[in-house]
């Protein structure tokens, strides 16, 4: 079992040296407090004395201002050791005056969460305050601000389905539990493995697991990355507003081969080229500071097919989403629309990379919806308010890839092409033996060059330097 700590020991793990500051509590209730709670739950007061000496908090949660590597947030952090860090009545006061304050201070907020859930000894007064602070969170999501969960040891109920999966970026101490279902509520025999934070990494509920030492840094960079957009203050009585410009990303220079295609089937041959340079290469190469999205939040992820995240470009913030040569799954797809929503809510400009020979399209894929996870990313990007803009450095495979380009705003690296299907599928389709998959290609018109006459694209990427392109030559 991982080290549980307190409430005041993680807040001193995550927040700068003297720079927490606890925020002033809600005010007191008009009424007086009933004898051992709302129901009268005997022996309710005297437990909640014990666990206020035990712990020396008046509350399960503790909310405060502080700065994480220099980045002003607020925090709120459970205190399991009063009563299981459950949520009662006064624990929602608390929780909703510290949501409030963020979305005055314009401040991101980071729950630190460790719960076993609702309190009992409040019954359903306790539980609807699980509506109360999905209402402040939906309010801070309106108003452009982030909100990034840690998940400590343990993270269930309640707490975990609002709190914590709710927020933008969830991340996880190692061996945490979390669940919808606590330990002593579970189903006989159900596999203790599915309810850690590793468990909903992998199935796409998480982001990362983060070691406690280095639970700082990655909070500080993430903190950094996502408060850098330009959405601004609302407007009295109203939500965030954008703000009147957001500049376009450059485009990234190309990294692979020099001088553009004979033909078409020339064009496939080295954008399916093994030493092509992949997305992480040109995600290396133009920005630094990444920090990964993963995950659809329904049930998959799709690492080896999509690199989602945020990094910086010249002390801007760059959203990114990016194929990386195979079939892209379903939860690929998810994973690129949630980050491009995300971008578009906190005023973060997009680049998007489009390397695919097309979407996965196995019994599973279907099975998965894929044709609706596609929808979701075409969705994303028609709708987006901040400008995408997409290079195109591979393999770019029918509505598969053309999901995550822009609208105007496409660009192509001398060794890509981009097709309505692949030319192999076209020749089959066509009735046309194999070997005239080549003739095919040209037939299609899918080189750079064909693509930037078909007004496709906007042009072709020089190597010379980012946002330069040379135009193709005639022919």
């Amino acid at each position: 079992m991982p080290e549980r700590l307190s409430a005041r020991e993680i807040l001193a793990l995550v927040a700068d040296a003297g720079s927490y500051r606890d925020l002033p509590g809600p005010p007191a209730p008009q009424a007086p407090p009933k004898p051992d709670g709302p129901l009268g739950w005997q022996g309710y007061d005297a437990s909640r004395a014990r666990a206020a000496e035990r712990t020396g908090e008046g509350e399960s949660v503790v909310c405060g201002t502080a700065r994480v590597q220099g980045a002003r947030a607020v925090l709120i952090a459970f205190e399991f050791g009063f009563l299981g860090g459950s949520l009662g009545e006064r624990t929602g006061d608390r929780l909703v005056a510290a949501y409030t304050r963020a979305r005055e201070l314009r401040l991101p907020v980071v729950p630190l969460i460790a719960t076993g859930g609702s309190r009992m000894q409040e019954g359903m007064l306790a539980l609807v305050q699980l509506q109360r602070v999905a209402r402040q969170s939906a309010l801070t999501r309106e108003a452009g601000l982030p909100q990034i969960a840690v998940l400590r040891d343990p993270t269930t109920g309640g707490g975990w389905a609002t709190l914590g999966a709710g927020a933008d970026v969830v991340l996880a101490l190692p061996g945490a539990q979390v669940g919808f279902a606590g330990s002593r509520v579970r189903p006989p025999g159900a596999d203790p493995a599915a309810y850690t934070a590793e468990a909903q990494v992998a199935a796409g509920s998480a982001d990362a697991v983060v070691e406690p030492g280095e639970l700082r840094e990655v909070l500080g960079r993430w903190l950094r990355l996502l408060s850098r957009g330009t959405v601004s203050a609302p407007p009295a009585g109203g939500t965030g507003t954008r703000a009147p410009r957001v500049d376009p990303v450059p485009v990234p220079a190309a990294l692979g081969g020099t001088g553009l295609p004979v033909t078409g089937w020339d064009a496939v041959r080295r954008a399916r080229s093994a030493r092509r340079p992949r997305a992480r290469a040109y995600l290396d190469a133009f920005l630094s500071h990444r920090v990964a999205l993963s995950g659809d939040r329904c049930g998959g992820a799709d690492p080896g097919g999509m690199l989602c995240g945020f990094g910086e470009r010249d002390g801007r913030t760059v959203a990114y989403a990016a194929q990386t040569g195979t079939a892209t799954r379903p939860a690929g797809y998810r994973t690129a629309a949630r980050l491009i929503r995300l971008a578009d809510r906190l005023g973060i400009p997009v680049l998007t990379l489009v390397d695919t020979p097309g979407a996965a399209n196995d019994a599973e894929a279907e099975r998965q919806g894929a044709g609706a996870a596609i929808a979701e990313v075409f969705g994303a990007v028609a709708a987006a308010r901040v400008p995408v803009t997409t290079l195109v450095i591979g393999e770019g495979g029918s509505g598969g890839a053309l999901a995550l380009a822009a609208p105007g705003n496409t660009w192509a690296t001398p060794d890509s092409y981009f097709s309505v299907i692949a030319p192999e599928l076209a020749a089959a389709i066509l009735k046309r033996r194999p070997q005239e998959a080549e003739a095919t290609a040209g037939q299609l018109c899918i080189r750079p060059q064909d693509l930037v006459e078909l007004g496709v694209v906007r042009g072709i990427v020089d190597h010379a330097q980012p946002g330069v392109t040379s135009p193709p030559p005639p022919g």
